[in-house]
């Protein structure tokens, strides 16, 4: 059973949404972490709400930020309960897209997933296996932790997968990495490297971001 998410969320500008854009936040962080790019993407996307859940686990030890499941090298977590903990938080995460979708009225195909850096570990792993697909993924700054599961994807939408080339937390080879899977396994894929970009988000790659859902969702 999945677990219940708390969120922040950003009305669509014209009032009624006809499409939706999930956030998913980092190792570390919380949904406000991200919701705040509905602010910029909102201006240019008036028909879309922007939702972003928190990570249900708190950070062992620490006093703020959550995650959505334990990373070995930064807390010990073993390898066998980090594998546990992103399909929890697989599962988590799908179930919240569809509650949501249905609360705004429409189908998961206006959904559009942007992932940052554990949360695009996150979204490479709970996307494909939706049995109604969502519009697309942007993932950014993520890896993607279980090649093999591509093989047996349910749904196929397309990725933007973006990075910065002087990441000095997720290998910047991760984006190299996830996209020739993606595209081994029949995923559409698109990819752009934020140049001059550590571990984070870069205007570029907000420009890149905001057109690409607007190709997916038509706008």
């Amino acid at each position: 059973m999945s677990r219940i998410l708390r969120f922040g969320r950003k009305a669509a500008a014209n009032g009624q949404a006809k499409s939706l854009v999930v956030f998913v936040h980092g190792y570390g962080a919380d949904g406000s972490d991200l919701l705040s790019l509905g602010d910029v993407l909102g201006d240019h996307l008036p028909d879309t709400a922007f939702v972003a859940p928190d990570a249900p686990e708190a950070i062992p030890g620490a006093p703020f930020g959550r995650q959505w499941f334990g990373i070995p090298r930064f807390d010990g977590t073993s390898e066998e309960r980090a594998r546990a903990g992103l399909a929890a938080s697989s599962e988590d995460l799908n179930a919240f897209i569809d509650q949501r979708a249905g609360y705004e009225g429409i189908g998961a195909d206006r959904v559009v997933v942007v992932g940052f850096s554990q949360g695009a570990m996150l979204s490479f792993n709970a996307i494909p296996m939706r049995e109604a697909p969502v519009a697309a993924v942007v993932a950014i700054s993520g890896q993607l932790l279980h090649p093999p599961g591509l093989a047996v994807a349910v749904s196929k939408p397309p990725f933007l997968v973006m990075h910065g080339d002087e990441d000095e937390v997720v290998p910047f080879a991760s984006m190299a990495e996830a996209c020739n899977a993606l595209v081994e396994n029949g995923f559409p894929t698109y990819g752009h490297v934020m140049e001059g970009t550590g571990h984070g988000i870069a205007q570029d790659g907000l420009a890149q971001m905001l057109g690409f859902i607007r190709q997916v969702l038509g706008g």
